[in-house]
């Protein structure tokens, strides 16, 4: 871990990187993407769910899908989708504590939408540590993993790879950062889909808890 003092940028992943996966908020997502496919399509719910999923497997998110077969409203998917129940989400004062300990500047860089970044940042308690949120409207609706999305973010807030590290709970989205010359790491989960190449050699660092891998670096920094 001495490597990463040199770190002067750091991107997280927002849904299921910055708050447990456990909390399932990304559930209520799934649940309504495939309601907005449903009506947008006039389909049953379980035609809905294999569009949805062929499309998140093939394009990395649903609404690339979406707009690149059926020319929806951007904005209207992302507002209807993220427009969920937060209520149970706590404030997390460990993961404040940790993130405010961190030196340089901190981006959150998500497939989703900012308004969902800000609503959730703002129910953990995190909001006003970042610098900046980079979301898929921002990326022109390229996804990660897709390289054109890393290197529109890196022109943007002028990074230095070298110098940066990316923290996802999906393993293949380290890949285009671990080319540019970023570190990467990834939080452990049981979902199939997120924890595939999750062995490969593009990811230097594996936590099951974010925390505990950002108190583990302020700590030997201050050494």
């Amino acid at each position: 871990m001495k490597e990463l003092a040199k770190i002067k940028y750091w991107l997280f992943d927002l849904d299921n990187t910055l708050y447990s996966g456990q909390t399932k908020v990304f559930d209520q997502v799934d649940k309504k993407m495939s309601s907005f496919i449903s009506k947008k399509l006039n389909v049953n719910l379980e035609k809905a769910k294999k569009i949805q999923k062929d499309y998140f497997h093939k394009y990395s998110t649903t609404l690339t899908g979406m707009i690149k077969h059926h020319k929806i409203d951007a904005n209207e998917f992302l507002d209807f989708v993220h427009d969920v129940d937060l209520d149970f989400l706590q404030q997390d004062k460990d993961l404040e504590n940790e993130l405010s300990k961190i030196k340089g500047k901190k981006i959150i860089f998500t497939n989703g939408s900012k308004a969902h970044a800000d609503n959730v940042t703002k129910k953990i308690g995190i909001d006003k540590l970042f610098d900046g949120v980079f979301d898929i409207v921002e990326s022109n609706f390229i996804p990660k993993p897709s390289m054109e999305a890393y290197k529109i973010l890196i022109e943007k807030y002028k990074i230095e790879p070298q110098y940066c590290i990316l923290v996802e709970d999906i393993a293949r989205n380290l890949k285009p950062a671990y080319e540019l010359g970023m570190k990467t790491v990834w939080i452990k989960n049981d979902e199939p889909w997120a924890a595939e190449f999750s062995n490969e050699n593009f990811i230097n660092y594996r936590t099951e808890n974010l925390t505990n891998f950002l108190k583990k670096f302020n700590e030997l920094r201050k050494n």
